[in-house]
């Protein structure tokens, strides 16, 4: 009867840190994820900035100082700012805006898309209980949604 109990309780045991182990692998990979969808949000913004000031010389300057803020977590309200210029300078162009900013511009949404599905996905598995209980995230930080504001609606 003891030995019958003892290997339940072993299953059980092995049971949970087969599951703990697969789900901190699965934050790793998810925090790889958000990671790599963080820089190619950065560089679907810089292009596109790049791409104005190619376009417009006069806004040169307004390009170059959102291209100078890094994308992370600390600069993300600052960014949004300058983005929200850069996009209200596109979107005064009306229906003249040239095939290369429109291609810029749906990289840059689409890459806006990826990263907050990514941040979504994490943060939906982080936030749990038994995994923020057992602190199955380790020490990455909980990645925050980034804020594109629509300018062109």
């Amino acid at each position: 009867m003891t030995t019958i109990l003892v290997a339940i309780v072993v299953c059980l045991i092995t049971v949970f840190i087969a599951w703990a182990w697969s789900t901190a692998q699965r934050l790793n990979r998810l925090h790889i994820r958000t990671d790599s969808a963080l820089q190619a949000l950065q560089a679907a913004l810089d292009q596109r900035s790049a791409v104005l000031a190619a376009l417009y010389p006069q806004h040169n300057a307004l390009a170059q100082s959102a291209q100078k803020i890094q994308l992370d977590y600390e600069t993300f309200s600052e960014r949004s700012e300058k983005e929200k210029h850069v996009g209200a300078c596109i979107s005064l162009l009306g229906d003249a805006v040239p095939a290369s900013l429109v291609e810029a511009e749906a990289r840059v949404q689409l890459a806006f898309r990826f990263y907050n599905d990514a941040v979504a996905d994490t943060r939906a598995l982080r936030v749990r209980p038994l995994v923020r209980g057992l602190r199955l995230g380790g020490t990455a930080r909980l990645p925050i949604f980034f804020e594109l504001p629509n300018i062109h609606d």
